[in-house]
């Protein structure tokens, strides 16, 4: 990717971020598109062309590019259930005209969905031919059904334009430049547990998650944006862990002495949730390298610092 030019939107959010980061040590030119709603100029690295827009809105940039890695949408707990409809808007009309862009320019179009798109599964693990379990008019509903709007509209571009898409389904992902306060669980718990106060665990804690470290995460993107495969292609760590199990290893690495308080379980929140990665492993030669432990000590490092 060294002579592209990349367009990222979201890349002042957490994985945009970190996505800018590793194309700029490729020599590629990265142009950074995000509305800073939820995203931080500090996040930014030097030597990336930042654009002020929302998705939302028509977009129009000029020159070429290459390659669009579609990353933006509010994507926390915290943020989606603040901008119910901003995310719907970022989903639907913030989809329909990143493809646009890629089909005006003749560029491959990654877009990020989510395994939120498999709702309260009934297949376990997840495979990319599940159509999932969702509940369209719960509270997390504006999350899920923006994301699986979108890959409805990713599909229907290429049928009918052309165009060069790639959707990737995104499992639970953490590390630096994650905000203290933007409901996820790991950084929630960091914060728990570097303050010494109990973490909060919702429902019974026996919920199970798999938990990718962002540099994974990203080697898998780029990954999908160098190949033509159309996906979508789970992109996530299958290693399944209890929520409640990792309360316990956030305060063991840590070396917090605080407890844990289980609270009421959130509405539709997912009993189990792992991905296949076969796809991944086959098709990009990708799979995850960070052990659990190594990723949250490294996060910890970079969040009390």
């Amino acid at each position: 990717m060294s002579a592209d030019r990349v367009v990222v939107t979201g890349g002042a959010g957490f994985l945009g971020s970190h996505v800018c980061e590793a194309l700029l040590a490729e020599g590629a030119q990265v142009v950074c598109v995000d509305s800073f709603r939820t995203g931080s100029r500090e996040n930014v690295p030097d030597g990336v062309n930042v654009v002020t827009a929302d998705v939302a809105r028509p977009l129009d940039l000029p020159g070429r590019v290459d390659l669009v890695l579609h990353l933006a949408c509010p994507a926390s707990p915290a943020d989606y259930l603040r901008m119910p409809v901003d995310t719907l808007r970022t989903g639907g009309f913030g989809t329909y005209h990143v493809l646009d862009l890629a089909r005006r320019k003749g560029a491959r179009v990654v877009v990020a969905s989510t395994s939120e798109v498999y709702g309260d599964p009934e297949e376990h693990p997840q495979r990319e031919s599940y159509w999932g379990h969702v509940n369209p008019i719960g509270p997390r509903s504006v999350y899920d059904e923006a994301k699986r709007f979108g890959e409805a509209m990713t599909v229907a571009f290429r049928a009918e334009h052309g165009v060069n898409t790639g959707i990737v389904r995104i499992f639970n992902t953490y590390g630096p430049r994650m905000r203290a306060h933007d409901g996820r669980m790991i950084p929630t718990f960091l914060r728990q547990a570097l303050a010494g106060e109990p973490l909060t665990v919702h429902g019974d804690g026996l919920q199970t998650r798999s938990l990718c470290y962002v540099d994974d995460l990203v080697r898998g993107l780029l990954a999908m944006a160098r190949s033509d495969h159309p996906g979508p292609i789970n992109l996530g760590n299958p290693a399944e862990v209890t929520v409640l199990d990792v309360a316990r290893r956030t305060i063991e690495v840590t070396g917090s002495s605080s407890g844990v308080r289980h609270v009421e379980a959130m509405t539709d929140d997912p009993r189990r949730r792992r991905p296949d990665i076969t796809l991944a492993r086959e098709v990009l030669g990708w799979q995850p390298r960070v052990p659990l432990e190594e990723g949250l000590r490294s996060f910890a490092r970079h969040f009390a610092g």
